[in-house]
């Protein structure tokens, strides 16, 4: 590891100090040791290298050191609890459970080799007058002299340990002329071999000594109450008994076959005798993390226990391992058999019966593993999830809306992560579960032993978040490729750089989220470490990503992305059955082929266009340009050349939008003239080209007059401004700001869609300043009405149907679409569609400046900002498209 020269952390004689920004520095991650995969833990190296950084230096013993006088005091320990810290990248630690006690709280003391001499005086190269000096070996060093003699060092119980286990060793078992007479490749065989043999005498003994110090007391004496003591049993040592019945067995035929020969010929058909009987290791490796918790847990409010437990700790027979290190003993044994077993076939001959039997046994362990593991990983996540819903609190029903007692929910990653408030940093709990992202505060309850969490900011659904962080110099949404727009990863709005430098200097590595929607927000925290940063970042965006390919219901295919830059798109219509593409721009229309990118052209030279349709029967192109609607015959987007307005028939003029339809069994097209205070609107009907061509001269002069093949059919006038206009079967609903009105076309009578005696529709009726936008009829015959913020269902008779139905919108939407089963709501950041039977949201597609094109039932067309300016225009796809069915 490399480290800066900087000015030191803190001042790193300090344990307390050191505990703390060790354990905010230090990244936890899942790890695999001998086939079983630990949750939440450090590899010894990486220990070592944090607390090199931390105390600057770049002895390894020194951290070391350190390190060990951390972990005596328990701040965190090796996951099978046999070892002391080693700097191995093959050893693992933990820390205690983070819904307990504080990390690093209990760590007090003073490491003497980094503290400063108390006298004055003391410099590095005179030797000070005190033998205690910290400094004194570095100044005998400096002035060559002999260091005096001291403390010897006492040798650590492992290293006690590993001389214990160096004589067990087969040659050391069997008279000399035995050894001689097998070739030393038999001798490797023999060591593994006895090996296995001893391991499993010492699990057995293991086993009873857990039995023989703490399961018989605890069970039969008065440590834990007697109401209480048969269920603090079954949690704690579960089926243990079993294991060890297990292990006993194959124990006994393992010596019974040593004891046949010196030389052991074999040892496979031993295990295919007992591997059937392994499943009890499974049951019990899948509690153990259930059994950890409920001791803890005891140990924490039972003061006889905790005592009786550091007691028999001290015992001789416990070889100062805690209790914890005897409970896991099967779940460790059984990853141990594969290595074991392996090297037995590395060192045996080819024809030989265990080169046969062993693979088998070895395969039939590794899937009681990858089940161990399997089972253990949702036991661990269902007890994290249990404990914090009971620590969570918030004044809202945010706790409810988390759904963590759901059977699928998963905790992803936890951790402190840092916020800036005004000058100071305020510590927060960042949690990542498999749909939501959560910010809290932690407290302390009153059992001081035990914390709550309050929820912080609303939890962040992961499709409706953005990230970035100080690395990244351009904004995500601009470094996208284009044809990336739409994979359903949020995108941030742009951010500048320097900001992300300046950051960096002030105590932490920045990551911005952004909470898309009206819900939302932006929030700036500060993570300890970049590999820490890095490990936020790479989980968040893999549950992104896993959510989008398992709720994918849409794609997005792209149309053009390289054909309009300043040119703003502002609406799109289709032909030919949606083969032929036409698009409305600030500056014309043009017309493509769906399939080809670059295939776009120009056809009308006509500015500020805002609103195209395309009536193919009767072979009409309705254009609104500049508040003009205006008609092209379809024949002239053949030309090679782009028309002018020159060759356009006008319908009408200061018009605000337009609408084709079906009413009445015509095909209508309404003209809707807004103001603030009225609306005018006049329906057209086209006439079929071979009706124009049988009218005489005047009469083909006539239809002119009203427009080139349109004809007035009937016109009305609204007091109120007019946002939407909606053809049902025989009526016409328009959205204005008073709501939906219905207008019957042959009475021109008119009447509000909501009936205002329904109490069930009060929450809209009572309310201003709600934008009614779409309406659909839906199959069953109940509607669904659209507004900006909400959407429920009306009958026929306009009172509320589905009265348990509300869809409550996460952005603020400007428009919709209807693709069955499914409702699309276009935001300015994102698409959220929903299932129109639940309101469940079943997908979020983000995009930067997102505006709908067009949205029928034929086609729906949307446009985004991409890179170097240019603008990609995009088509909504069902991607099953049987399931496609609209009225």
């Amino acid at each position: 590891m490399n480290i800066p020269k900087k000015k030191i952390l803190i001042y790193p004689a300090l344990l307390s100090r050191v505990a703390e920004i060790f354990r905010e520095k230090i990244v936890l991650q899942n790890h695999m040791k001998d086939s079983l995969e630990y949750k939440d833990c450090f590899t010894g190296r990486e220990a070592v290298d944090i607390i090199c950084y931390i105390v600057r230096t770049r002895d390894r013993n020194l951290a070391l050191l350190l390190g060990r006088a951390l972990d005596a005091q328990k701040m965190f320990h090796d996951v099978t609890y046999e070892h002391r810290l080693r700097d191995s990248i093959n050893e693992l630690y933990k820390f205690d459970e983070l819904l307990s006690m504080e990390p690093g709280s209990t760590v007090n003391g003073v490491f003497t080799l980094l503290a400063d001499c108390y006298s004055p005086t003391c410099t590095r190269d005179k030797l000070c007058y005190s033998i205690a000096c910290p400094r004194r070996l570095e100044q005998q060093a400096r002035l060559n002299m002999t260091p005096s003699a001291g403390l010897s060092r006492a040798e650590s119980r492992s290293s006690l340990h590993e001389k214990q286990e160096n004589q067990n060793l087969w040659i050391g078992s069997v008279p000399k002329e035995i050894v001689d007479m097998v070739s030393k490749e038999e001798q490797k065989r023999q060591e593994i071999i006895f090996e296995i043999i001893y391991t499993e005498r010492d699990f057995v003994r293991d086993l009873e000594i857990l039995n023989e110090l703490y399961i018989a007391p605890l069970m039969y004496g008065s440590v834990i109450e007697e109401t209480r003591r048969e269920n603090f049993g079954r949690e704690v040592f579960y089926n243990v008994m079993e294991v060890y019945s297990v292990g006993s067995k194959l124990s006994d035929d393992l010596i019974k076959r040593q004891n046949e020969k010196a030389v052991v010929e074999r040892i496979g058909d031993v295990f295919l005798k007992h591997i059937g009987n392994f499943k009890p290791f499974v049951s019990y490796g899948a509690h153990q993390v259930y059994s950890k918790y409920c001791l803890e847990l005891e140990a924490k409010r039972n003061f006889r226990l905790a005592k009786f437990l550091e007691e028999r700790e001290r015992l001789p027979e416990s070889r100062k391992l805690p209790i914890h290190s005897f409970l896991g003993r099967p779940t460790t044994r059984l990853g141990r058999y594969p290595l074991l077993l392996e090297a037995v076939i590395k060192h045996t001959p080819e024809g030989h019966p265990d080169t046969r039997d062993l693979p088998v046994v070895i395969k039939s362990i590794k899937e009681l593993l990858s089940q161990v593991n399997i089972e253990t990983g949702r036991a661990d996540n269902r007890l994290r999830l249990n404990k914090l819903n009971d620590a969570l609190f918030s004044k809202n029903n945010d706790v409810k809306s988390l759904r963590l007692l759901d059977e699928y929910r998963q905790l992803i990653r936890d951790g402190p992560i840092k916020k800036r408030s005004g000058v100071e940093q305020v510590e927060l709990t960042m949690f990542l579960f498999d749909h939501m992202l959560l910010l809290t505060k932690k407290k302390k309850t009153k059992d001081s032993d035990f914390y709550e969490y309050k929820i912080h900011k609303k939890p962040i659904p992961l499709e409706l978040l953005s990230l970035s962080s100080g690395d990244d110099v351009i904004p995500r949404a601009t470094t996208r490729r284009s044809s990336a727009v739409f994979l359903g990863k949020p995108h941030l709005p742009g951010a500048a750089a320097p900001k992300y430098i300046t950051d960096m200097g002030k105590g932490g590595h920045p990551l911005t989220i952004v909470h898309l929607g009206k819900n939302g927000g932006s929030h700036t925290l500060y993570a300890a470490s970049q590999a820490d940063l890095q490990m936020w970042k790479e989980k968040i965006e893999e549950q992104q990503t896993l959510i989008v390919e398992k709720k994918k219901r849409f794609d997005m295919e792209i149309l053009t992305d390289i054909s309009f830059t300043t040119n703003k798109v502002t609406c799109s219509a289709t032909i030919d059955f949606s083969k032929t593409i036409v698009i409305g721009t600030d500056d014309g229309v043009y017309i493509g082929t769906e399939g080809s990118h670059k295939s776009f052209k120009k056809v009308v030279d006509i500015e500020r266009v805002s609103q195209i349709s395309v009536l193919e029967s009767y072979s009409v192109l309705l254009v609104l340009a500049d508040k003009v609607l205006v008609t092209f015959p379809l024949a002239l987007l053949e030309s090679s050349e782009p028309v002018t307005i020159k060759r356009a028939r006008k319908i009408s003029s200061h018009v605000s939008f337009f609408k084709v339809g079906m009413c009445l069994g015509r095909t209508l097209v309404c003209v809707v003239k807004s103001t603030a205070l009225s609306s005018t609107i006049k329906t057209y009907e086209p006439i079929p080209v071979d009706t124009i061509k049988k009218k005489s001269s005047l009469g083909r002069l006539l239809i002119r007059g009203g427009g080139d093949g349109m004809k007035i059919y009937k016109e009305f006038y609204i007091p109120t401004e007019s946002t939407s206009v909606h053809f049902l079967r025989s009526k016409l609903c328009v959205g204005c700001t008073k709501g939906f009105e219905i207008v019957d076309l042959e009475s021109l009578n008119t009447q509000a869609l909501l009936d205002p005696s329904d109490d069930n529709l009060g929450f809209v009726l009572k309310r201003e300043n709600v934008r009614p936008i779409s309406i659909f009829r839906i199959r069953d015959g109940d509607f669904l009405l659209c507004y900006d913020e909400f959407a429920f269902y009306v009958n026929k008779n306009g009172r509320r149907a589905r009265t348990n139905f509300i869809i409550n919108w996460e952005g603020t939407p400007s428009a919709f679409a209807l693709q069955f089963p499914y409702v699309v709501a276009f935001d300015q950041a994102f698409l959220e569609i929903r299932d129109i039977e639940t309101g469940e949201l079943v997908q979020i597609i983000t995009a930067k400046n997102l505006r709908p094109l067009c949205i029928e039932n034929t086609a729906i067309h949307c446009v985004s900002d991409s890179i170097l300016d240019y603008q990609t225009v995009s088509k909504l796809k069902l991607l099953n498209e049987g399931l496609r069915c609209s009225e």
